[in-house]
């Protein structure tokens, strides 16, 4: 019973002509592979996320106010001013004093 692959030409190749093979295949450029990174997976509960959420709310607040408070004369009245103060004026707390439920029974 024969052993191995079969012959792709009418006969075997031989030795010189399978190692110039290999060779011309260790030239070639080799084949960029592309790695799909996958994002971890965010093990914080609903709680924590919504705690999370709110105090990034809360920072990104504090910053637009700063940002308002610094803001030219020029710029007092131009629609980057009205945005900022509406961002500015947003009652934030209904939303740092609300807890949401744990769910499940667990309230």
């Amino acid at each position: 019973m024969p052993r191995g692959r079969k012959p792709a030409g009418e006969q075997a190749l031989s030795n010189a002509e399978r190692q110039a093979r290999y060779r011309a295949r260790r030239m070639m450029e080799p084949v960029t592979v592309v790695t799909r990174l996958r994002r971890p997976a965010d093990r914080r509960n609903r709680p924590q996320r919504w705690r999370d959420a709110v105090n990034e709310l809360l920072v990104l607040q504090a910053g637009y106010a700063e940002w308002l408070t610094t803001l030219p004369e020029g710029l007092s009245d131009s629609r980057t001013a009205a945005a900022l103060e509406a961002i500015v004026d947003l009652d934030l707390t209904d939303l740092a004093a609300c807890e949401p439920p744990r769910g499940y029974g667990r309230d």
